[in-house]
């Protein structure tokens, strides 16, 4: 083949990719700061869903416990993992429903595998799984005020997305680097919301919240863990970056929810109905300091939107 026909199906093929992305959204996700919050005579009640991977799916045992038991959000925000929960719930799928949806859901409705160049999961759809449960609605326009907490991959700054396309706002928290490519928007790269916070309690507080419940799903560092190889040693700097900086959050909580997940790992999709009941144990446990907490709570402001 001649230089000039190589060239001639290296354009065609470049031309062909070109043709295959998808449309940018029509409302893409954007961080918009918010108005001042009116004064409300009852405490607002913020839940914040961490980051964890498969473990995210403790959040859902543990929002059915408190929904149960009459303890109903004003706000939620959610980083990672926590999103996916956390835009659900906003979206008005809790209890059985929440359970069913996690339950039903298969690997490759959410997961789409791609060449790795900057990751092996391009997370689109992530993205229309989230906004299929949704049924198309935007941040704004969920039953209750979302926070999606993600990082700005250039300037390592966490941003929180509360308007427009809730599964991009998704796709963007939960992009982990090197395992997810990074969620492009608006010329910007963004990237996993649990390295800049991983249990965001402090967006919460910022947002308003009198009271606010942190469910913390993430692994922490392993005492017994093998050092030996180049993997597991950046595993664990990383583990212990994401515990330091949750512990700073965490103070700022009124309630911190930690399920027991020590034997489940971040992908361990198959012990989701373990995980689930987990999370369910934990706030039942945690049901007493929750009611405490919110007794004792002095009305600041009604969350913003």
């Amino acid at each position: 083949m001649s230089v000039a026909r190589l060239a001639a199906a290296l354009l065609a093929l470049a031309l062909g990719a070109c043709a295959t992305l998808p449309p940018p959204p029509a409302h893409p996700p954007r961080a918009v700061p918010l108005a001042p919050a009116p004064k409300s005579e009852q405490p607002v009640i913020a839940f914040v869903l961490g980051g964890g991977g498969a473990r995210g799916f403790a959040h859902i045992g543990a929002l059915k416990v408190l929904d149960e038991a009459g303890v109903r959000a004003d706000l939620v925000v959610g980083a990672s993992a926590g999103s996916i929960i956390g835009a659900l719930y906003a979206g008005g799928i809790r209890n059985d429903a929440l359970v069913q949806a996690a339950l039903a859901v298969q690997r490759e409705e959410v997961l789409d595998f791609v060449f790795p160049n900057r990751g092996f999961i391009d997370g689109e759809r992530l993205q229309e799984y989230v906004n299929r449960e949704l049924h198309g609605r935007l941040i704004e326009e969920l039953d209750m005020p979302l926070l999606v907490v993600a990082t700005d991959l250039a300037s390592g700054e966490r941003v929180v997305f509360n308007r427009g396309d809730a599964g991009m706002a998704v796709r963007a928290s939960c992009s982990v680097p090197a395992v997810f490519q990074p969620t492009p928007i608006e010329g910007r790269e963004y990237v996993d919301g649990g390295l800049t916070g991983p249990v965001p309690v402090k967006v919460a507080r910022q947002m308003g919240a009198d009271v606010v419940i942190a469910i913390d799903v993430s692994r922490h560092p392993d005492e017994r863990r093998d050092l030996g190889s180049t993997a597991a040693l950046l595993t664990q700097t990383v583990l212990i970056m994401e515990r330091a900086l949750a512990r700073e959050e965490e103070k700022l909580a009124d309630v911190v929810v930690r399920p027991d997940l020590e034997k489940v790992s971040a992908s361990d999709l198959a012990a989701r109905s373990e995980v689930i009941r987990a999370g369910e144990e934990a706030a039942r446990a945690a049901l007493a300091e929750v009611r405490r907490a919110i007794a004792t709570a002095t009305p600041v402001a009604a969350p913003a939107r």
